[in-house]
């Protein structure tokens, strides 16, 4: 609905094999791991963005498109997507596909290539402060760009967001989860970021330039939008 608001859309699906949430198989389409580090628990899993599942184009338009990001609720019936994106569907479909993997961190140039099967058996493991992971644990460090939609398919990924104005002090070399463990706690209230957990069929949407990082609390699987 904003794509005719904005300027020419530039679409970029990114889809991490990072699952789990209420509208979720059983299994978690097969992703759910289990063990020491298979979820990350927030002391405070606070929501201060919020939650639409009633919103119009022109309110989307007015109140949030170019102003604070927003959640969106029951979008569409994404069902046959969702299957689609089982650990067994994929695996199958692209298990011999290349993949190029790389970190999140500014300081990090190396890139990866091997097999997505390879990649699900045997580097899709939980991260914690000290080590890297793909996982429960991993993200984005802060960083912004134009705007964009983001659809949790399987799992539960917490998002921090700053508007442009208010950049966060953060080590752009360091993970959230780091920055969780040894910054966030020491801001005042004031000096906190809207923040959210997405569940799987949730969209968040953010405006341009705002500021953002993202936290897996278990292995998930999303989609965004980025529009340019």
């Amino acid at each position: 609905m904003a794509l005719a608001v904005l300027p020419p859309v530039l679409l970029s699906l990114w889809i991490l094999v990072l699952a789990r949430s209420s509208l979720e198989a059983a299994d978690g389409g097969g992703w759910r791991q289990t063990g020491p580090g298979a979820d990350v628990v927030l002391a405070d899993e606070r929501c201060t963005v919020e939650r639409r599942s009633d919103l119009n184009y022109t309110e989307f338009v007015q109140r949030y498109a170019f102003l604070r990001p927003v959640i969106l609720q029951g979008l569409t019936e994404n069902s046959k997507f969702r299957a689609l994106c089982s650990r067994e569907s994929l695996l199958t479909t692209f298990g011999d596909h290349v993949v190029r993997l790389s970190t999140a961190n500014t300081y990090s140039y190396q890139k990866v290539d091997l097999p997505f099967h390879q990649y699900v058996e045997q580097l899709l493991h939980p991260q914690d402060p000290a080590s890297l992971g793909n996982g429960a644990g991993s993200g984005v460090p802060f960083h912004w760009h134009g705007p964009g939609f983001s659809e949790v398919i399987y799992g539960r990924k917490h998002w921090f967001l700053y508007p442009p104005e208010k950049t966060p002090e953060f080590h752009p070399n360091k993970t959230t989860l780091t920055w969780l463990r040894d910054i966030y706690p020491s801001l005042a209230p004031s000096e906190k970021p809207l923040e959210c957990t997405i569940q799987a069929g949730e969209v968040l949407y953010f405006p341009d330039r705002w500021w953002h990082a993202t936290l897996n609390l278990d292995t998930t699987v999303f989609i965004s939008t980025f529009l340019g």
